[in-house]
C-alpha cells in the first residue's frame, strides 16, 4: 500500500511539474522585449551634456564597436522586460531598473543564444567580452 502511494504521490508531483512548464510556455510574451539572436542590448537616451557623460559615452562606444566587430547586432531596448531565449530551450527574464545615473542609462546586455546574458561592466574594458566571446 505504501508503494502505491508513494507512486501516486509522484506522478502527482510530476503532473504537477510539467503542468507548470506549460503554463509558464504559454505565458503572454507582449509584455517582453524578447531577443533570441546573438546581440548586444542597450538603452537610448539624451544624455546631459557634460564631461562625465562624454567619457561614458567613449567607454560605451568603444565597447560597442569592439561588439559590432564580432558580429553582434546592436539592439536597443523596447521595453524595461527582457525575455532571452536561449537556443536549449531556457528563457532569462531581466527587468531593467529606472536608470538613477549615466552609467545605469549606459548598460550594456550581450547575449548569444548559447550562453547566459552577460552584464557589461564599463570599467572593465574589452576583457571581459574576450572571455565571454571565447567560452564556448
Amino acid at each position: 500500500m505504501n508503494k502505491i502511494l508513494s507512486l501516486l504521490t509522484i506522478a502527482v508531483l510530476l503532473f504537477a511539474c510539467n503542468h507548470t512548464r506549460n503554463e509558464e510556455r504559454s505565458t503572454d510574451r507582449s509584455a517582453y522585449d524578447v531577443i533570441s539572436e546573438k546581440c548586444y542590448v542597450y538603452r537610448e537616451f539624451k544624455p546631459a551634456a557634460g564631461p562625465l557623460t562624454d567619457s561614458v559615452l567613449a567607454l560605451r562606444k568603444q565597447l560597442t564597436d569592439y561588439l559590432d566587430q564580432h558580429q553582434f547586432k546592436g539592439h536597443i531596448a523596447g521595453k524595461d522586460s527582457l525575455l532571452f531565449h536561449r537556443a536549449n530551450g531556457q528563457e532569462v527574464i531581466i527587468e531593467l531598473p529606472t536608470p538613477q545615473d549615466i552609467w545605469e542609462q549606459s548598460t550594456i546586455i550581450v547575449f548569444d543564444p548559447v550562453k547566459n546574458p552577460l552584464f557589461v561592466n564599463l570599467h572593465k574594458g574589452t576583457a571581459q567580452l574576450e572571455q565571454y566571446i571565447q567560452v564556448k
